[in-house]
């Protein structure tokens, strides 16, 4: 949690917030939140690490540009590369009054790949963030809203932005250090002044009980076999196809009314856990260093990563985000002391098991992902 702590405060007090349907806003120490995304960050990015479409937009005066007019082709080892971004060009449309928006920055910019994670773990709502840097005097998007949550930080600059807040219009000067939570739906509009602006948004894609009913009702849909064609003639027969429906109506609310809750809301935090990206970053070093992995090894729980235990008969599921790891059922000690500890070495694991199945069984969480050595 200490991106989230460093952009919100107290992070708990954010949490509880987010969803009051009320705009919300907070400020932060600047250089906690610069950290995050800084000015020299997005020239790097821009200039030095080779970006392609989608991962980059420009926008002027509401209207999205054509990548045509800031990407080239190139090729890498006699294969041709389409959609690489050209520095030279987008900073000429910048110039000209563009607005420059990195998208998808949690998926290759490790501070915000941290801070999503972190936020994804503690709302349960998939979440994502995209960077936006206007020139002076400049507006990217006119008056719109956004069907997700947005939590926006100032990095650089000073954006005033246009918040209609119910039915209040509210005027909100974003400086470094600012920060602004808008619910679904709130309409808002942002220009810069006399200096550049680099802010980011992090959209939460809110996961709603419509959507959790949705998938209840169509799993027990799909167990009672209504796939078959509605019958022949039924056009001239409403009454018939009213009598089968109401008879079929029936059968799926007892259906429903059977549905035990717990597992329903245990299958839903697996579908959430298991969609979430494994925590990677370090894993070169960990795979050299596993080999030499011994019983006092120093490690550790690989920050950001996911562990939920499943048993399933004489095995157990240990889910790991999008990996999926199973052993047999009697490890359940040993995989609960280590999913419930931040540090460990494999000794710790003797009440368990000998020292060359701990070592086993340590050295998979660390190919895994779920372990990283310490040391």
């Amino acid at each position: 949690m200490d991106a989230l702590q460093r952009l919100s405060g107290d992070a708990q007090a954010f949490l509880e917030k987010v969803w009051a349907s009320r705009v919300h806003v907070h400020h932060a120490a600047p250089e906690d939140l610069r950290a995050l995304l800084s000015l020299d960050d997005v020239d790097r990015l821009l200039t030095s690490s080779g970006l392609r479409t989608p991962a980059l937009r420009l926008a002027q005066d509401g209207t999205v540009l054509p990548a045509s007019r800031f990407t080239r082709t190139a090729t890498l080892a006699g294969v041709s590369m389409t959609g690489l971004v050209d520095a030279r060009k987008v900073l000429d449309l910048f110039d000209g009054g563009a607005t420059v928006v990195l998208q998808g920055l949690h998926r290759y910019w490790p501070p915000l790949t941290d801070l999503v994670r972190d936020l994804e773990l503690a709302l349960g709502h998939p979440c994502q963030a995209n960077a936006y840097l206007t020139p002076p005097g400049s507006q990217g998007f006119a008056l719109h809203s956004d069907t997700h949550d947005v939590f926006v930080f100032q990095t650089h600059g000073v954006k005033d932005w246009e918040v209609h807040d119910g039915d209040d219009v509210r005027q909100v000067r974003m400086e470094p250090g600012t920060s602004m939570y808008l619910p679904t739906g709130t309409p808002h509009a942002a220009r810069t002044q006399d200096s550049p602006s680099l802010h980011v948004t992090v959209g939460i894609n809110r996961v709603t009980w419509r959507e959790l009913l949705s998938r209840t009702v169509q799993a027990e849909l799909a167990e009672a076999g209504h796939d078959r064609p509605l019958p022949a003639g039924y056009p001239d027969n409403p009454s018939e196809l009213a009598s089968e429906l109401s008879a079929r109506l029936r059968d799926l609310a007892d259906r429903i009314a059977g549905v035990d809750p717990v597992q329903a809301a245990e299958a839903e935090v697996e579908r959430f856990l298991t969609g979430r990206p494994t925590a990677a970053r370090g894993g070169l070093r960990d795979r050299l260093e596993v080999r030499d992995l011994h019983d006092t090894t120093a490690l550790r729980r690989r920050p950001h990563s996911v562990c939920v235990v499943v048993p399933d008969g004489d095995r157990l599921r240990v889910l790991l985000g999008d990996r999926e790891l199973r052993v047999p059922a009697d490890l359940r000690e040993p995989v609960e002391h280590v999913r419930t500890h931040d540090s460990l070495r494999p000794a710790d694991l003797a009440p368990w098991l000998d020292e060359q199945s701990r070592l086993v069984l340590t050295r998979r969480l660390v190919v895994e992902g779920l372990l990283e050595v310490a040391e």
